[in-house]
């Protein structure tokens, strides 16, 4: 009898600690990394990297490639999805309506890298990254500008540094009154590719890198760094996503000025 009243006593605690820890837990956040194109060999690290965010600023994060997560009655836990890295053409028609009802119920995307190289003929979609892309030359290091300290994460980012990544080229804005946060200088670096008759000369004197917007009742954010396998490692990248999650899982952390 009294080992029967010991183990309901530690089964009870066992259960208000694990509840006592969910409720800790400030958002949940589906991570998303299926590819239908190119492979990025950087996702193990990302997904590390993010899960060690999660444990670091006490959020909970499901790590997915498997579509069929996208129905509302499995979306309706998250407060925000994050695309990492994803390629091609990921959700058909059901997956896809069941993102854009997550969205304007007031939760948030997160898309990183190639998510703008993700899901070119849903128009939605693209105006949700706000740009889409076009091309890019080999990984060069060059100089990355800070343009808006407003949004979380960019707290100790120099105004200028160097940055070694696949600067991405992109095409005309999908929408208006995307924010603007990182930049980079392109007379740091070649912007000129050339993959058969597709050509790429850079966007000028404003190539934006990351941005974020209110879309659709929801917000998004979106950073095109986070090609290399060693980028998730640093540590002024990995506040850079974590601002991106925090905010739009929250909408929190943005300054007025």
């Amino acid at each position: 009898m009294r080992n029967r009243f010991l183990i309901s006593i530690a089964l009870g605690y066992s259960l208000i600690v694990a509840s006592l820890s969910a409720q800790a837990q400030q958002f949940n956040v589906l991570l998303f990394t299926k590819t239908n194109g190119f492979h990025h060999e950087s996702v193990n690290e990302g997904v590390t990297a993010v899960r060690k965010l999660a444990v670091r600023h006490d959020f909970a994060v499901d790590w997915h490639e498997d579509a069929s997560i996208f129905n509302d009655e499995r979306l309706k836990k998250y407060h925000a999805v994050v695309f990492l890295l994803t390629t091609g053409d990921i959700l058909n028609d059901e997956q896809q309506a069941a993102m854009e009802r997550f969205i304007r119920s007031g939760k948030g995307f997160v898309g990183i890298h190639s998510a703008s190289d993700t899901e070119y003929d849903w128009d939605w979609y693209t105006q949700m990254v706000g740009r889409t892309f076009h091309i890019h030359p080999a990984n060069q290091t060059a100089e990355l500008e800070v343009i808006d300290r407003k949004f979380p994460g960019l707290d100790r980012m120099p105004d200028r540094f160097l940055w070694t990544d696949e600067w991405y080229e992109f095409g005309a804005e999908r929408i208006k009154g995307l924010n603007y946060i990182l930049a980079v200088d392109e007379k740091t670096y070649d912007p000129r590719a050339q993959w058969g008759e597709k050509k790429g000369v850079g966007m000028g004197k404003f190539h934006p890198i990351a941005w974020y917007h209110n879309y659709d009742g929801g917000r998004a954010f979106y950073t095109a760094l986070g090609h290399l396998p060693a980028t998730y490692s640093d540590t002024l990248f990995l506040e850079h996503i974590y601002g991106g999650i925090y905010w739009a899982a929250t909408g929190k952390g943005l300054r007025k000025k």
